[in-house]
């Protein structure tokens, strides 16, 4: 019989000669430790400045490409958080090329002390995707940044004197017929669709310039309608809740584009909210566009949602629900198929 062997147990020593950098590594009330012991297989054994991994090799050189990302992250400037943290250890996981440092500081804008970047490496994916592309989607449920992103790429390239405006631009699809029941001017009536839109703009303009710049026409918030009949040139254009457009609306929208203009269309397949079950133009247009050139489909998931940790569970827990109760499909005669039940009466 074949004499089965134990794994080889090694050592790996690691020396943090900044004392800062330990006292980060450490976080408050050795939070962060306890997080990065609880998510490495290898023992972590840490006195003065050195750190000590007890396991096998493989274990080992894990756990010490974490402590590597995360120092890296402290010589940046950083400030170590468990959310940071568990990001780095979710990327070192997926076997990635990218580095988890390179990702959490990539800054894209900052105001007043705060920076967005990307957390997750699928964002920085279609970060990058929206610099090297001139049509994006970005699909994915709520909570994945993908509207706050696009958002502050579309600040950064007007910074940057790449466009000279900026459109933003939802269907107002419960608008329909109850909009003429809302009181108001047309402008108050369609502004609750637009409101998201602005919030995140306050969060990446100063606030105080944002009538001046919409009044000149740099920054523009309109329903989709009023895009019909327009070729916009020299313009960042993001089009949110993509999923509420007819394939019609989209066709409409994506012609829009001009000479100097980059598009980014957001939303989520499963969110839908167009009436009598009208086809939504999001889940259509990659069969349309697949293999045209200079257009790129960027897919968020659960793993990158940035709210609260719930949010992503949630998006999970519905995604489950709805595989076990999609409806049975039907054979060529309209009947369910076995198991199901009739769709005809005989």
């Amino acid at each position: 019989m074949a004499e089965i062997k134990a794994p080889t147990t090694a050592q790996t020593r690691i020396v943090v000669p900044d004392a800062h950098a330990m006292v980060s590594l450490l976080g408050s009330g050795d939070a962060i430790l306890t997080l990065i012991e609880r998510s490495v297989a290898a023992d972590v054994h840490v006195r003065g400045n050195e750190i000590t991994l007890t396991g096998t090799p493989a274990d080992n050189a894990f756990a010490e490409r974490l402590f590597a990302e995360l120092l890296t992250l402290v010589e940046r400037g950083e400030v170590l958080t468990s959310d940071a943290v568990s990001r780095t250890i979710a990327m070192l996981k997926s076997n990635s090329d990218e580095r988890p440092a390179e990702v959490l500081t990539l800054n894209i804008i900052s105001r007043r002390g705060r920076t967005i970047r990307p957390k997750t490496l699928n964002q920085k994916r279609y970060v990058d995707a929206i610099d090297e592309h001139t049509i994006i989607f970005g699909i994915g449920p709520a909570g994945t940044g993908k509207t706050y992103l696009a958002m502050a790429k579309a600040v950064q390239s007007l910074q940057a004197k790449q466009v000279n405006r900026i459109i933003l631009t939802r269907p107002a699809v419960e608008a329909g017929e109850r909009l003429g029941f809302l009181p108001g001017t047309l402008h108050e009536k369609i502004d609750p669709y637009l409101r998201p839109l602005y919030d995140a703009l306050h969060d990446m303009v100063d606030p105080e310039s944002i009538p001046r710049l919409m009044q000149a026409g740099t920054i523009e918030v309109a329903p989709l309608a009023y895009m019909r009949g327009r070729t916009l040139n020299d313009a960042f254009i993001i089009l949110d809740e993509a999923q509420n457009t007819t394939a019609e609306q989209m066709k409409m929208f994506l012609t829009r584009l001009g000479f100097g203009s980059k598009i980014v269309v957001t939303g989520d397949v499963t969110q839908v909210d167009l009436p009598g079950g009208a086809t939504s133009g999001l889940r259509v247009v990659r069969e349309i566009l697949d293999g045209v050139e200079d257009v790129h489909f960027a897919e968020l998931s659960s793993s990158d949602v940035v709210r609260h940790r719930l949010v992503g569970d949630i998006v999970d827990a519905y995604a489950r629900y709805d595989s076990d109760h999609a409806p049975a499909p039907r054979d060529g005669g309209g009947r369910r198929a076995a198991g199901g039940r009739s769709a005809r009466r005989s």
